[in-house]
């Protein structure tokens, strides 16, 4: 603001000039030319000196701008403006809505780097609902919108040289939750408790990792065990809304255990750390999220890749992989023994959830292939398990011996680069428990990547053949048809 001693200052400052240049008689010419000089002096001086009264002011209006002539009210601030040039004090009072400050959220411990997030998948099931999974007949579903995942997860990583994982489902599977519940210790019989409209959340991934040495990491917590490539495929980077029925019929899923797993070229040829992978682990055996083991015996698996070449072709990436499993486990009456899927053959020739009523000793295998080019992939997996029965404490297993096996093989190819993609897959499941028990299914699927794998729209057909059906046709169709709508979102 201009104030009085401002004013004053800058008449002096004039009147000085003016002295300054006011003709005296009898100077000549010369003394015009000095008090030109002079002029010239003093008007730069009151040019210099009316900058600094300028930015005075400007200064001075700031700091009105910025004061609030009263306290402003609980939940809202003043703020306060300034009318014009010439009268700065004259504000205007608004009322507006408290700015909340931004919140922040920081590791409780060491962690260099704690990264949140999950994914959504919703489905649309219509037709025949999940009847290439053996679900028909005594088994069968109803047409049906699904949540079929929802997860929240939780990563982190330390200097240390430890990572870890923390994953949670607020939605689960059709497959029931099947645990212990009692033992009689004169009969050796066992009580089974059951749940099978499971709704709560519960754990999936839970695992500590240690990687100091690229050659041999050592992972202790839940995860799925190291069997079947479909199955420990990420469940967001599947080509089909849902896996094969041999992989959820024949493969462990998730355990609770520890494993040493790592690539052994990593150091002494890093070019070519991918030939070779593997993996190998001790588990409770019995299923996720049950801290309580079945028996004294525990579930080994493992698990071997190699990758005989990685390059390009025809400006295209190609590359072949192969992997191998094992699996060994002696399990106690009231385990589940395909915690992910259905192997038990009813009456009708569906499957259901197959719980052991006595002891047994279980022994599978499979091999897989991959081969890849650009915008081409083909896959293909065989599976196989022998279910062995034993006598514990002179109880008989209560089931013959049996050794299920399947297969399947599918291709895919990018009718547009890295948007729309058509595959199709071919599946025979077969059970080994009654004459005519496979099942087999043909699926064409159609989908588009509209951010990767992020946020991905899916459609399946699955037309599916029951021969057990077929050599019993008293027990109704022994055809089937489904089709798989799915929106996933990653975030």
């Amino acid at each position: 603001m201009l104030t009085t001693k401002h004013f004053f200052a800058v008449a002096a400052a004039a009147a000085i000039a003016f002295a300054s240049v006011r003709p005296v008689q009898g100077q000549t010419s010369d003394s015009e030319s000095a008090r030109l000089e002079k002029l010239e002096r003093a008007v730069d001086q009151l040019q210099q000196r009316n900058s600094e009264l300028e930015q005075e002011v400007k200064t001075l209006r700031k700091q009105v701008a910025a004061v609030p002539e009263h306290a402003p009210e609980k939940g809202t601030k003043t703020r306060v403006a300034a009318q014009s040039t010439s009268e700065a004090k004259e504000t205007v009072q608004t009322d507006v809505a408290e700015e909340k400050p931004p919140i922040y959220v920081t590791p409780a411990g060491p962690e260099f780097r704690l990264t949140l997030g999950g994914y959504i998948q919703a489905n649309f099931e219509d037709g025949d609902v999940s009847a290439f999974e053996g679900r028909f007949g005594l088994s069968a579903l109803k047409d049906r919108f699904r949540l079929r995942r929802a997860r929240i997860t939780l990563t982190g990583d330390f200097l240390e040289q430890f990572d870890f994982k923390l994953e949670g489902d607020l939605e689960q599977s059709d497959s029931a939750i099947t645990a212990l519940k009692s033992v009689d210790v004169k009969t050796g019989k066992t009580t089974t408790v059951t749940n099978s409209t499971r709704t709560e959340f519960s754990a999936t991934d839970v695992f500590v990792n240690w990687h100091a040495f690229p050659e041999a990491n050592v992972r202790v917590g839940q995860w799925k065990a190291p069997f079947g490539l479909e199955q420990i495929t990420p469940d967001t980077q599947l080509i089909f809304a849902e896996r094969s029925l041999p992989t959820v019929a024949l493969t462990p899923e998730r355990q609770i255990g520890v494993e040493v797993w790592g690539k052994p070229l990593s150091t002494v040829l890093p070019d070519e750390k991918n030939l070779v992978t593997y993996y190998a682990g001790i588990f409770n055996g019995n299923g996720r999220n049950f801290n309580t083991n079945d028996n004294n015996n525990f579930m080994y698996v493992g698990r071997l890749e190699l990758q005989p070449f990685a390059t390009k072709l025809a400006g295209q990436p190609v590359s072949l992989r192969f992997g191998g499993d094992v699996l060994n486990s002696r399990d106690d009456a009231g385990t589940n023994i395909a915690p992910s899927g259905n192997l038990k053959v009813n009456s009708d020739g569906s499957l259901s959830s197959f719980t052991l009523p006595g002891a047994d000793e279980r022994t599978a295998w499979s091999i897989d292939g991959w081969f890849n080019w650009g915008p081409a992939d083909i896959i293909a997996e065989y599976l196989s398990e022998d279910v062995n029965g034993r006598t514990v404490n002179g109880v008989a297993p209560g089931f013959n011996n049996f050794s299920p096996s399947g297969w399947y093989v599918q291709g895919s190819y990018f009718l547009v680069p890295r948007k729309l993609q058509a595959a199709v897959r071919w599946e025979e499941l077969d059970p080994a428990q009654v004459a005519n028990d496979g099942i087999h299914s043909l699926t064409a699927g159609l989908n588009y990547y509209v951010h990767g794998d992020a946020i991905k729209l899916m459609a399946d057909y699955v037309h599916t053949w029951s021969d057990f059906r077929a050599a019993n046709p008293k027990y109704g169709e022994n055809q089937f048809d489904e089709v798989i709508l799915r929106l996933q979102l990653m975030f």
